[in-house]
C-alpha cells in the first residue's frame, strides 16, 4: 500500500496543474479512482470527483490540484519527495484518495465519500470550490490543506485584493503636483496606518488585520503618468470585505480601486465529533495533537459558511514551505497522515 500510495503522489508531482490548467491532472486522478471501482468524473468546473460509499453520511473530501507557478524537479532524496504541490495541495488530496482506499479495503467505511480535487483554489476566484458548494450538503468536511499528521486546522484568515490605479496628466518633477508613485506611497501610507488602528491591543496574528503590497508598476508617455498596484489584505474575524472595500475606497482619492477575492474569515468550533475523530486518531498512532489557526486562506472559506457542517483542514506537510523552492514532503509523514485519515473515516 505505501509503495502504491508513494507512486500516485509521485505522479501527479510530474504532471503541470497551475490554476487554470488543471485538466491533465484531472484525468489523471479520474482515472486513478476509477481504476479502484469508484465512480469518477470530471465536473463542469474542471473538478476531479470521486464517489464512493452507497449508505452513511455524506463526507466531502475536499483538496485542491492546482498549483502556483515554479517548476521543481520531482524526486526523492533523503526520505523527502520533492516537487511542486507536495505540500500545498497534491499531497494532502493523494493523502485523501489514499486513506479512503484503504479504509475501503478494510471494511471500516461506513459513509459516503466525496473526493473533490478542485480548480483555481490559488488563484482569487477558487473556481472549483464555489462550484461544489451549491452541490452538495455534507455531513461533514475536510479541506486538503497542509496541517502536518498530527494537527489539524480549525480556521483560516479572509482575504480581500485591491487593485490599485491612478493616471494624471504629465507634470515637470519640480512641480507642485505629487507624481503618480508618490501618490501611492501616500495611499499605501494610509492602508497600513488603517490596520494599525484596528491591530492596536491584538497580539496574535490570527486577529490582526494584515496587508502586503504585492506589485508596484509605473510609467508615462510624456502626456498621461500612471501608476498600479495590487495590495493584499488578510482580514481577521469581524471584519466584512465589503465594508473594508468602502474604507480603502474612501482613502484612494482620484485613483480608480478594484476588489477580487474578498472572502471573511471562518473558523469552526474544535469540540465538533470531527474534530474528536481526528484526536482520537492522532492519539492512536502515537501523535500529540494540536489545532491550528492559519493567518492563509483556503477553500474552507468558500464552503465553510454555505454548508455550516464539522469542518477541518488536515493533512501532511508543513506549510511554511507552501510556494517555495525548496517545496517537499516527508514521506513518512505522509504514510502516517494516510492511517490517521483512514481510521478517521472508520469512525464518522
Amino acid at each position: 500500500m505505501e509503495h502504491e500510495s508513494l507512486a500516485l503522489l509521485e505522479a501527479l508531482l510530474h504532471i503541470p496543474s497551475l490554476s487554470g490548467q488543471e485538466a491533465e491532472a484531472a484525468a489523471f486522478l479520474v482515472d486513478r479512482m476509477a481504476g479502484y471501482g469508484w465512480e469518477a468524473t470530471v465536473d463542469a468546473a474542471g473538478n476531479a470527483v470521486g464517489l464512493v460509499g452507497h449508505e452513511g453520511p455524506l463526507v466531502v473530501l475536499l483538496g485542491h490540484i492546482d498549483t502556483v507557478p515554479g517548476a521543481i524537479p520531482v524526486r526523492v532524496e533523503a526520505g523527502c519527495l520533492y516537487g511542486r504541490g507536495a505540500v500545498d495541495a497534491k499531497g494532502p488530496f493523494a493523502t485523501f484518495i489514499q486513506a479512503t482506499r484503504r479504509a475501503e479495503l478494510a471494511g471500516r467505511l461506513r459513509c459516503r465519500v466525496a473526493l473533490v480535487g478542485a480548480t483555481e483554489e490559488e488563484a482569487a476566484s477558487s473556481k472549483g470550490a464555489h462550484y461544489v458548494r451549491e452541490r452538495y450538503a455534507p455531513a461533514y468536511c475536510v479541506i486538503g490543506e497542509p496541517s502536518g499528521w498530527n494537527r489539524v486546522t480549525l480556521g483560516y484568515k479572509g482575504r480581500l485584493l485591491v487593485h490599485y490605479r491612478l493616471e494624471q496628466a504629465s507634470a515637470h518633477s519640480a512641480g507642485e503636483l505629487p507624481a503618480a508613485p508618490e501618490s501611492l506611497v501616500a495611499f499605501w501610507r494610509e492602508v497600513e496606518a488603517h490596520c494599525a488602528a484596528h491591530n492596536a491591543g491584538r497580539e496574535r496574528l490570527f486577529d490582526q488585520l494584515i496587508p502586503s503590497l504585492r506589485q508596484v508598476a509605473s510609467g508615462g508617455d510624456g502626456l498621461t503618468d500612471w501608476c498600479t498596484a495590487t495590495i493584499g489584505l488578510r482580514l481577521p474575524e469581524g471584519i466584512d470585505p465589503a465594508c473594508l472595500a468602502d474604507d480603502l475606497r474612501a482613502l484612494a482619492g482620484a485613483a480608480h480601486v478594484r476588489f477580487e477575492g474578498g472572502c471573511p474569515a471562518f473558523r469552526s468550533p474544535r469540540t465538533t465529533p470531527l474534530a474528536s475523530a481526528f484526536l482520537r486518531s492522532i492519539r492512536a498512532h502515537g501523535g500529540q495533537p494540536a489545532f491550528l489557526h492559519k493567518t492563509g486562506t483556503a477553500d474552507m472559506n468558500v464552503v465553510g459558511p454555505a454548508w455550516n457542517c464539522p469542518i477541518v483542514a488536515y493533512g501532511p506537510g508543513d506549510s511554511r514551505l507552501d510556494h517555495t523552492p525548496n517545496e517537499h514532503i516527508v514521506i513518512s509523514e505522509y504514510f502516517q497522515a494516510i492511517e490517521v485519515l483512514a481510521e478517521v473515516l472508520g469512525q464518522l
